[in-house]
């Protein structure tokens, strides 16, 4: 059988096909909507995807996502930043939806995921001990776990509550209130209910 699409095109949809949620029918459609725009267009695309890697690094206190040319994310290092008052995050795109709200100036801390042994994450694949760290260098008073409201972000939860207060520090350690449904991650939350979570936030016993 002759082969249907150009190989160039193929290529595209195969790759596009690799992306999370896009299935084989999406793929095609955006493929061949490169194609039929402006090149400029793909050209745009193809170059800020060639730059990703080289343009993005890792904040090293706070594992936030920072330009290359930065040292620390400025969420940590701003003179308006509360560094006493650290919400912890599972991946670092919560740090947008927290921040949209508009009602947090504390700092962050991104663990890297959540303790799921079904895919292989255990405690130590997260950034717990550069928290820890945090803790005593920037004398914290409060910790706010921002974890997902699933399974796995409640397990991270509570290994990290019991992790904090083993350290004997006087840190209060407080979870997110129950305003963001079970099931839903913190990234596609909406604006009104973090807030309402920030506010009705609880220290937990």
């Amino acid at each position: 059988m002759a082969q249907l699409l150009p190989k160039a095109l193929l290529a595209v949809i195969d790759e596009l096909g690799r992306l999370p949620g896009v299935g084989v029918r999406t793929a095609e459609r955006y493929a061949y909507y490169l194609l039929r725009s402006n090149t400029r267009n793909a050209d745009e695309l193809a170059k800020a995807i060639a730059g990703l890697h080289s343009g993005v690094k890792t904040c090293p206190v706070t594992f936030a996502l920072i330009d290359a040319s930065e040292d620390i994310s400025p969420l940590y290092s701003g003179a308006d930043r509360n560094k006493k008052l650290v919400a912890v995050v599972e991946e670092p795109l919560d740090i947008i939806a927290l921040e949209r709200t508009g009602q947090y100036h504390g700092t962050y801390h991104v663990l890297g995921g959540a303790i799921s042994p079904i895919d292989g994450i255990g405690p130590e694949q997260l950034h717990v001990p550069e928290l820890l760290k945090r803790l005593k260098d920037d004398e914290v008073e409060e910790v706010i776990i921002a974890t997902n409201a699933s399974v796995e972000g409640e397990s991270t939860a509570i290994f990290m509550q019991r992790q904090i207060e083993q350290t004997k520090l006087p840190v209060t350690v407080s979870r997110l209130a129950r305003g963001i449904p079970v099931g839903v991650d913190l990234e596609y939350a909406d604006q009104i209910t973090l807030t309402h979570a920030l506010e009705g936030r609880r220290k937990l016993s």
